[in-house]
């Protein structure tokens, strides 16, 4: 069952997907119609999944699922991760990989492998303050508070010296 992500509790659970590049306007709405259609349909063992989404700075494609009503099961989750596969192949984006960092560099958001985060951080040319996106956060009261954080107050820390 899709509703709108902001009306979603603050427990529910989020999956964040980050792209290695930008999306048009136009690839969004066409996401967009996607997403609305996979979430209406999703269950969870024949049970609806109140779920909604997001996609932040064109992007990062943010899912969330109320867990109070009903959670997410192997099948669901799999299902999910279908979908966002066959987004990957239809765009010829990469939203899986986790070894990569965004991060804002003023208004744009630059993207870079962990490597090159690393090597830039030894070369200062990321500092502690510099925002990050912490894709590991787990609900959407974390993804409010603690998704958007200088780089010292995010696992990328370890990398700042």
């Amino acid at each position: 069952m899709l509703v709108d992500f902001n009306t979603l509790p603050e427990e529910s659970r989020v999956w964040i997907y980050q792209a290695n590049r930008s999306f048009t306007d136009e690839e969004i709405s066409e996401i967009e119609s996607k997403l609305d259609t996979f979430i209406s349909n999703w269950t969870a063992h024949g049970a609806d999944l109140q779920s909604g989404y997001t996609i932040k700075y064109k992007r990062f494609i943010v899912i969330a699922i109320n867990q109070n009503l009903s959670t997410a099961t192997g099948c669901s989750i799999d299902a999910s991760v279908h979908f966002i596969q066959q987004l990957e192949k239809e765009y010829n984006v990469d939203l899986m990989d986790k070894m990569n960092v965004s991060y804002k560099q003023g208004d744009f958001i630059a993207y870079k492998t962990l490597l090159d985060f690393k090597k830039m951080a030894k070369e200062k040319a990321v500092s502690k303050n510099t925002i990050v996106f912490n894709n590991l956060v787990n609900n959407i009261a974390e993804f409010n508070e603690n998704w958007e954080v200088p780089a010292s107050e995010s696992w990328h820390s370890r990398f700042i010296k």
